[in-house]
């Protein structure tokens, strides 16, 4: 996020407000879309009522911190994407524990009066995206000429710890990989083609442009899994539930970055470190 906010200006977030459209469409596509997704896959297929949950926990998060580095190496709105994962993260509060107990009642017959965590949350938002956003466009605004010269070695940079981060959190979940990947890839596979070609179609019938579809799209297709774990394992006290949102975070990386190479390919650009 860091070298995020190195490629960027406060005219990049001015102009994603002079786009409301934009916005909407994006939080339409996070909020709206990928719930309706989820429930989609979760009764067609024919998943365990705790499964089912579990997919709908993470249909309901917001987009993930590494949407921004991915909507940049496909030469997307970064901004956009950055203003969209704060702001879902923001109205999830309200949005995740609803459909949350929507999804208990309707698989499992049962409910709960989940509470998030509002000032965990917001903090977490605030250091692992806004901060060093702020901090990489202080520098760029403070030393312009050595930014520009370091973006390149940056971005291999960012690109090389966004690779190593996804090994090893797959290596640390390796167990639950091994155990759900046969019963629920199918499924959460479906959820990830589903919401990318569906955002893609939603951007594009709203008449988006190039940079803005892109942000919207890998916004709706990477979702935070990492609070789809925390819900379930403490609020929900069911590891198993906790299961699509891990198996989902391998899927939803491999399809991201095969969107990624696809941009990149359509506009003849090279390796995404570029």
């Amino acid at each position: 996020m860091f070298y995020l906010g190195m490629t960027l200006a406060l005219a990049d977030f001015w102009r994603v407000a002079q786009r409301p459209a934009a916005l909407a469409v994006g939080l339409t596509g996070q909020l709206v879309l990928v719930p309706l997704a989820g429930f989609a896959v979760a009764s067609l297929n024919g998943l365990d009522p705790l499964m089912a949950v579990g997919l709908m926990v993470l249909a309901a998060c917001p987009g993930g911190v590494s949407a921004g580095l991915l909507t940049h190496l496909a030469r997307g709105d970064t901004a956009l994407s950055i203003s969209l994962t704060a702001v879902t993260s923001l109205v999830s509060m309200l949005t995740l524990p609803l459909i949350l107990n929507l999804s208990l009642q309707h698989f499992m017959g049962s409910s709960l009066q989940a509470q998030l965590p509002l000032a965990p949350m917001v903090r977490s938002i605030f250091l692992l995206t806004t901060l060093p956003v702020l901090l990489g466009m202080a520098l760029r605004w403070k030393a312009p000429n050595a930014v520009s010269r370091w973006v390149p070695t940056a971005s291999k940079v960012a690109t090389t710890l966004f690779v190593l981060i996804v090994l090893a959190t797959f290596w640390d979940q390796r167990e639950v990989l091994s155990q759900h990947l046969p019963t629920l890839g199918p499924a959460t596979l479906l959820l990830n083609a589903a919401v990318l070609g569906s955002a893609y179609a939603l951007a594009t019938q709203a008449r988006l442009q190039h940079g803005d579809r892109i942000a919207v799209v890998t916004e709706c297709g990477l979702q935070n899994s990492a609070l789809g774990i925390f819900v379930c394992l403490q609020l929900l006290a069911s590891p198993a539930m906790s299961a699509p949102s891990v198996v989902y975070a391998l899927l939803m990386n491999a399809g991201g970055i095969a969107f990624v190479l696809l941009m990149r390919r359509r506009r003849g650009l090279g390796t995404v470190a570029a």
